[in-house]
């Protein structure tokens, strides 16, 4: 009897752990699914990217833009744009406007894609509203940008080579969970600078190239407002921003983010944030930073000053 018991108890093992992997594979066939469209573009699921392509071709592709509401969320939602002209690998900011017509702050969380659906793997996205839950205030009105490119792979690939437009669809739904969601004012113009936003734009945006306390493939930003620019120990600069004469506050920061090559001609940077929020807010860290490097300096400089002085004049 003790073989067949082993051999019984054997199967029930094998049963139980099957059983096991089929329930984990229902608990998270969601993510699963996202995932796997994310790395494939399956089905028209676009990609996310950290800055836009290091070329741009000549060819052009026009984008057009579809947007819908779920019926149990009163909100307007549109482009401000119907349709943009873009040359593969260029980094285009497009605006879609919302605007809540209830009484009440609502949360939503858009849906996205992309067709023709072949071409999902090759249309990124650097910055969107659609990455989050967002909240909008009763009545409020707010225009949320979207930064994005279309890679020139495209084309390069045999199945896509074809293409000349591009649809990018969004859906609100309604959420909620409100606890997590961001708030949408934060794309106001009129918007305080916010260090905090800043920090997170400054990780996802700019830390493959740039850390605080040291060179990467641009020199360290700590401390950055009101040094001159080219001054960073060790860093190889162009000859140009060497020359530039720049001496870094918060508007010549904004024109350097906008567009470098177009403030300091000759500049090696090609990474433009085109969204004037993005900028204030990384500018608002950066300058946050600067304060908080030297002020431990400054309050060395100010203890020091007591001692020497009665050292100087003993009573």
């Amino acid at each position: 009897m003790e073989p067949n018991r082993q051999k019984n108890l054997r199967v029930v093992g094998a049963l139980v752990v099957a059983m096991s992997v089929m329930i984990g594979l229902v608990a998270y066939s969601p993510t699963l699914y996202r995932l796997f469209c994310a790395a494939t573009g399956y089905g028209g699921t676009t990609q996310r990217a950290d800055s836009a392509a290091a070329s741009v071709s000549d060819k052009t592709v026009t984008v057009r833009f579809d947007t819908n509401i779920a019926s149990d969320l009163p909100w307007r939602f549109e482009p401000v744009q119907r349709d943009v002209k873009v040359r593969l690998g260029e980094d285009k900011l497009v605006f879609f406007r919302a605007e809540n017509l209830s009484d009440k702050a609502l949360v939503g969380h858009a849906t996205f894609n992309v067709t023709p659906d072949k071409v999902g793997l090759y249309f990124k996205k650097i910055q969107c509203f659609c990455f989050d839950d967002e909240r909008l205030e009763p009545h409020q009105q707010v225009d949320m940008p979207v930064d994005f490119f279309v890679d020139p792979a495209l084309a390069q690939d045999p199945d896509t080579q074809d293409v000349s437009e591009i649809t990018l669809s969004y859906t609100f739904f309604r959420t909620a969970d409100s606890e997590k969601a961001k708030d949408l004012s934060r794309f106001l113009v009129s918007a305080p600078p916010d260090p905090h936003r800043g920090e997170e734009l400054f990780e996802q945006r700019c830390t493959a190239c740039h850390a605080l306390d040291r060179n990467k493939a641009g020199p360290a930003l700590g401390g950055v407002f009101g040094r001159r620019a080219g001054s960073v120990p060790g860093y190889n600069y162009s000859p140009a921003l060497l020359a530039s004469g720049v001496e870094w506050d918060q508007d010549d920061l904004d024109r350097w983010l906008a567009d470098p090559r177009g403030f300091v001609a000759g500049a090696r940077m090609p990474i433009k944030i085109p969204d004037a929020t993005t900028r204030r807010d990384i500018i608002a860290y950066l300058k946050r930073e600067s304060i908080e490097e030297t002020a431990p300096l400054q309050h060395s400089a100010s203890d020091a000053v007591p001692q020497h002085a009665s050292l100087r004049a003993p009573k």
